[in-house]
């Protein structure tokens, strides 16, 4: 006999269907799973022969063959568990149902026959949804992530006879609801807050403009000024996520299997601090399957790189087309792969070898030159903000006196994003000032010729590329909005333009 079971499988971090053939019949009692199965699919066959008999039910006899439609894409993980073995039930005629078509079914069985989770449940019910199905078959621990599309029936089981039962109508399982509403509206409380931070006034304002425009920040200073501590308090200051900045960032974190059990949806904006021995997989992703790296791990939310330089050149020049595109491709031999990479860089780095500024430090001009050659111009031009961490004195550390809460820079960051987004709203792939093009920033940037002559006597003293000068349009279209002003004026690029002038102080 033949039945058919519809599933899904992963590609990149969206699902496309599958359809799960399974044929029962006469011959040598066998097992063959057809249609590109990895190691971890072959092996179901084991699983599922034993989780049958756990459950009570007969292995069938005879052969018994497995196709996994279509049969020219490679399927990989164990998800693919329980869709077999309920397929080998109806093909046994120990299962009799209609509803085959009406579901997607996911899931890995361990050899008790309990329904364990699995890895990208949220692509899988968005895949469900277009095709148009009724609802999915999930793992009871997997639900609430499924749950967050709407439109869909979401069927938590525990075990195999559970996921049987319900298809042939002897039981009845209510679908699990999720209000999306309730999880933006939960409060959080963050372990951190700017309030904590004694000084570095400057360096405050430098990075409130950056989570107001999304912009990328490099922080250079001696050791022990606070450069981490800032950095980490960055996403207390940036805006909430939005529903579908929350799908596309739980979409990523669900095929790497970050979700906790239980989750339905990531609703704080990624802070991901690789370590500077990171590979180049290890950031942008891939191995033999390609998976996300950190950068997409951080995407709609913060990639913080500490010791610069310490990284591989090559780890660190991967970076150049991700923070212009705002995705990255990774080609292999088993498939090219596009994963979102939408994130702010915020980069720290000391300014010599030992720590020291240029004319402190006792290392020669050639150690310091080489030590900062490790970080290459282009990479440097990609970033918007070069901010000097100055060492903290005395009296600020030992001040009573608090600073102002994240709280408080939150309310103004939002504030000004919401009049970018009203500026953009005819445009929706850009969401903040660091990602306008040249027509926007032509259409959006415009100057007076007072401010326009400033700017040209700027970027001939400071020797500034045409990339600098769109970053210090950015920047200053961001102060504007901090500000509350409609256009550009002398302050605002005067300000901009300051944050352009460290990295050629110290690189020049």
């Amino acid at each position: 006999m033949l039945a058919h079971v519809r599933s899904a499988a992963l590609n990149g971090i969206d699902a496309y269907p599958v359809e799960v053939e399974v044929h029962s019949g006469w011959g040598d009692t066998v097992i063959v799973i057809v249609g590109l199965p990895d190691a971890a699919v072959r092996e179901s066959r084991d699983r599922v022969s034993t989780a049958l008999t756990n459950s009570g039910f007969k292995f069938p006899m005879g052969r018994t063959t497995i196709n996994l439609a279509p049969a020219d894409v490679k399927k990989e993980g164990p998800s693919f568990d329980l869709p077999i073995a309920l397929g080998l039930l109806a093909a046994s005629e120990q299962l009799e149902t209609q509803r085959f078509d009406e579901f997607l079914v996911v899931g890995e069985l361990a050899l008790t026959g309990a329904v364990r989770p699995c890895k990208g449940v949220l692509p899988v019910a968005l895949c469900a949804r277009a095709e148009g199905r009724r609802g999915v078959i999930v793992p009871a621990e997997n639900s609430a992530e499924a749950a967050v599309v709407d439109g869909l029936e979401v069927i938590p089981v525990q075990n195999l006879r559970e996921a049987a039962q319900f298809l042939e109508g002897e039981i009845h399982i209510p679908p699990v609801r999720v209000d999306v509403t309730t999880l933006f509206d939960q409060p959080t409380e963050d372990d951190v807050d700017f309030a904590e931070v004694k000084g570095q006034e400057s360096v405050k304002r430098a990075l409130e403009i950056a989570a107001a425009g999304g912009h990328n920040v490099l922080l250079i200073g001696p050791p022990g000024t606070g450069k981490s501590m800032l950095a980490k308090r960055l996403p207390t200051i940036l805006p909430p996520l939005t529903l579908q900045e929350a799908l596309e960032t739980t979409k990523v974190h669900s095929i790497v299997g970050l979700l906790r059990p239980g989750q339905a949806l990531v609703t704080r904006r990624p802070f991901r601090a690789p370590h500077h021995t990171a590979s180049d997989a290890g950031l942008l992703g891939g191995n033999i399957n390609p998976t996300p790296g950190e950068i997409s791990l951080a995407h709609n939310g913060v990639l913080f790189l500490d010791e610069l330089p310490e990284f591989k050149r090559s780890v660190l020049e991967t970076l150049r087309q991700p923070l212009e595109e705002g995705h990255v491709t990774i080609s292999r031999a088993a498939g090219t792969m596009t994963f979102p990479a939408h994130f702010m860089l915020v980069a720290a780095m000391n300014p010599t070898p030992d720590g020291k500024m240029p004319g402190e430090s006792r290392c020669s001009p050639r150690e310091i030159q080489n030590y900062l050659g490790r970080v290459s111009g282009p990479l440097l031009d990609r970033i918007d903000l070069h901010v000097e961490v100055p060492p903290v004195k005395f009296r600020e550390i030992s001040a009573e006196r608090t600073g102002e809460p994240s709280a408080a820079i939150r309310e103004r960051v939002v504030a000004a994003r919401r009049r970018q987004q009203q500026r953009f709203a005819h445009k929706p792939r850009i969401t903040c000032n660091a990602r306008m093009g040249p027509r926007e920033i032509k259409q959006f940037c415009a100057l007076d010729e007072t401010t326009r002559a400033l700017l040209q006597h700027a970027m001939a003293e400071y020797q500034l590329s045409a990339r600098a000068y769109d970053r210090i349009l950015k920047v200053a279209r961001t102060i504007a909005d901090l500000a509350g002003a409609e256009h550009l004026t002398a302050d605002h690029v005067s300000e901009a333009v300051q944050y352009r002038t460290l990295d050629r102080q110290i690189w020049g």
